[in-house]
C-alpha cells in the first residue's frame, strides 16, 4: 500500500488529537493552530486528490487488526478527497475569515473552546466523508450535532441560547430517527459494511421479503437526514441558528455541517441501497417532491426577510432544495449536478456570510437593509464578495451557480416525464425569486447612504478583507472549472457501484 493511502486515517486522527491539544493552549495560540490545521488536511487530501484521479479507483483502509466485517474500514476514492479538500479549504477561509469577530463576540476565556469544536466538526466531517461504517458515521453525526451546538451557543446572548435549544431539538430527533433506521438495517442485514448491506438489500429486495420494512429503513434514513441537513419544512431551526451566532460559525454551519449530512445520504442512497432499488421502490420521489418545494419555499421566505444574515440563511433552504431534487431524479446525471451544487453553494454560502458581517460592520453594526445602503463603497472586498457569492447562487454566467443549475436542467432532460417539467418549471421559478432578493441586496449594497446616516468607522481588517477576496475569486474559479471538477464528481460515482 502507497504511503498516500493513509491520509484519510491522518486526516481525522490529526484533527481529534488537534481538539485535545487545543484544550490546552491559550485562545490566540488555539485560533492560528485551527487555521493551520485546516491547511494541512487540505494539502494532505489534495496529495491524495492527485495520486486518485489519474489513477481511476478506490481503495478501503482498514483500521486495526481486525478484517471486515468485524473491523472498522475507510473508503477513499476521487470522490471523497476532492469533498475533503474543498471543506477544509472552506474551514480555513472561514476561521481566518471571521477571526476579528470572534475576538469581539466571545469571552476570551473560551476561545480556545470553540477552536476545540472547529477541530472537532473537522474530524467529524472527515470521518462522515470516508468512513465505509454506519455505525460508525453515526458516532460522528453525534459529535457534529455536539459541536455545532456549541458553535451556535459561543456567542453566548439570549438569541443564541434559544437558537442553540431549537437546533439541539430538531437535531436529536433526526439523530434518534437516523438511530432506528441503523438498527433496524444491522437487524436485516447482520451487517454495518455499507458494500455488505447493499448485497444483502439486493437479495432481500429480490426475494420479495421484508419489503415493508426496507421501506420504513429508507424512509427513516431521509426523514432522519433530511431534518439535519435542514430540508424543508425541517428548516424551522436554520434561520435562528445560522443568523444570530458568530461569522465563523454561520460559514461552518451552512458549508460544512450541512453537507456533511448531505453527502452521508448520497452514500447511503448510492452505496447502502442502490440506485436501481431506490427507483423501484419509488423512494426517491420524496427528496425530488420536497426538495422542488423548498427551491420555491426557500427563496419565497428570504425575500420577506429584513435582515441581511437572515436572508442569506434563507437562501440556503431554498439551495438546499436544489440538492435533493437533483438527488431525486435517480440517475448518475442528477447525482452528479447535485454534488456539484452542493460544492458551489459551499462556496458561495459560506462567503456570504463572512461578507455579511463586514457589510454590518462598515454600517454601524447594523444587518437592516436601511442601514446597508453604501455599504459596498465602505468595505470594497465585503461588498465583492458579496456580489461574486450572490450572482454565483442566482445563476450568473461563469460563476459556479450558473454550470450548476445548467447541470441540474441537462439531468432533467436526460430523466424526461413528469419529473423534467417539474424540474424545470422549478429551476426558472426558483432562479427568479433568487434573483429579486439578491440583486435588490447588491442594489441596496451600492446605493447612496440614506440622508443623515453617517455610520462610525469599522477598524481595519486585513485579514478579513484578503479571505473576502479569496472567496470572490474561488466563486469565480469553481465555474471555470466545472468540467474537471464534474469529471471528478463523476469517477467517484461510478466507484461507488
Amino acid at each position: 500500500m502507497a504511503f498516500v493511502q493513509n491520509v484519510p486515517f491522518f486526516s481525522i486522527m490529526l484533527c481529534m488529537a488537534s481538539g485535545i491539544a487545543g484544550a490546552m493552549v491559550p485562545g490566540r495560540v488555539a485560533r492560528w493552530w485551527t487555521a493551520a490545521l485546516s491547511a494541512i488536511v487540505a494539502a494532505l487530501n489534495l496529495w491524495l486528490l492527485c495520486y486518485l484521479v489519474p489513477l481511476g479507483e478506490s481503495y478501503t483502509y482498514m483500521m486495526g487488526h481486525f478484517p471486515a466485517p468485524w473491523g472498522n474500514e475507510l473508503r477513499a476514492g476521487p470522490l471523497e478527497a476532492l469533498l475533503a479538500v474543498c471543506f477544509s479549504l472552506i474551514m480555513l477561509l472561514s476561521v481566518l475569515g471571521g477571526m476579528a469577530k470572534l475576538n469581539q463576540q466571545v469571552d476570551r476565556k473560551k476561545i480556545n473552546v470553540v477552536c476545540v469544536m472547529l477541530d472537532l466538526v473537522l474530524a467529524a466531517m472527515m470521518s462522515m466523508i470516508y468512513t465505509n461504517d454506519l455505525f460508525t458515521a453515526y458516532v460522528f453525526i453525534e459529535i457534529m450535532t455536539l459541536t455545532s451546538c456549541a458553535l451556535i451557543v459561543c456567542r453566548q446572548n439570549g438569541r443564541s441560547l434559544v437558537s442553540a435549544m431549537r437546533y439541539m431539538i430538531m437535531s436529536l430527533l433526526g439523530s434518534g430517527l437516523l438511530l432506528i433506521a441503523i438498527s433496524m438495517t444491522y437487524n436485516l442485514t447482520g451487517h454495518l459494511l455499507m458494500e455488505n448491506i447493499h448485497e444483502s438489500f439486493v437479495e432481500l429486495y429480490q426475494t420479495g421479503e421484508y419489503a415493508m420494512p426496507l421501506t420504513v429503513v429508507i424512509g427513516l434514513f431521509f426523514v432522519g437526514l433530511g431534518i439535519k441537513s435542514a430540508l424543508y419544512p425541517f428548516h424551522t431551526w436554520l434561520p435562528d441558528a445560522y443568523g444570530y451566532t458568530t461569522p465563523t460559525s454561520s460559514a461552518v454551519l451552512s458549508s460544512i455541517v450541512s453537507k456533511a449530512y448531505l453527502f452521508l445520504l448520497v452514500k447511503i442512497f448510492y452505496r447502502v441501497i442502490g440506485p436501481e432499488l431506490l427507483i423501484e421502490n419509488h423512494a426517491l420521489n420524496l427528496p425530488f417532491l420536497f426538495g422542488v418545494v423548498g427551491m420555491v419555499m426557500g427563496s419565497v421566505n428570504a425575500i420577506f426577510s429584513h435582515d441581511l444574515r437572515r436572508m442569506v440563511a434563507f437562501s440556503s433552504i431554498a439551495h438546499i432544495g436544489y440538492i435533493y431534487a437533483g438527488l431525486g431524479l435517480g440517475t448518475l446525471a442528477g447525482f452528479a449536478a447535485a454534488l456539484y451544487h452542493m460544492l458551489t453553494h459551499a462556496f458561495a454560502k459560506s462567503g456570504l456570510f463572512i461578507a455579511a458581517s463586514s457589510l454590518a460592520d462598515a454600517s454601524g453594526d447594523s444587518k437592516r437593509f436601511s442601514d446597508l445602503r453604501g455599504a459596498g463603497f465602505r468595505n470594497p472586498a465585503a461588498g465583492v464578495c458579496f456580489v461574486f457569492g450572490s450572482l454565483s447562487l442566482v445563476g450568473v454566467p461563469l460563476l459556479g451557480g450558473f454550470v450548476s443549475k445548467l447541470y441540474l436542467g441537462d439531468a432533467a432532460l436526460g430523466r424526461g416525464g413528469l419529473h423534467m417539467w417539474v424540474m424545470l418549471v422549478a429551476l426558472a421559478l426558483s432562479t427568479l425569486l433568487n434573483t429579486l432578493y439578491f440583486l435588490k441586496t447588491v442594489i441596496t449594497l451600492y446605493r447612496p447612504p440614506r440622508e443623515g446616516f453617517v455610520p462610525p468607522p469599522a477598524p481595519p481588517n486585513r485579514l478579513g478583507n484578503a479571505t473576502l477576496w479569496i472567496f470572490a475569486a474561488l466563486n469565480l474559479l469553481v465555474g471555470l472549472l466545472a468540467s474537471p471538477i464534474m469529471d471528478a464528481i463523476k469517477q467517484g460515482l461510478s466507484l461507488f457501484a
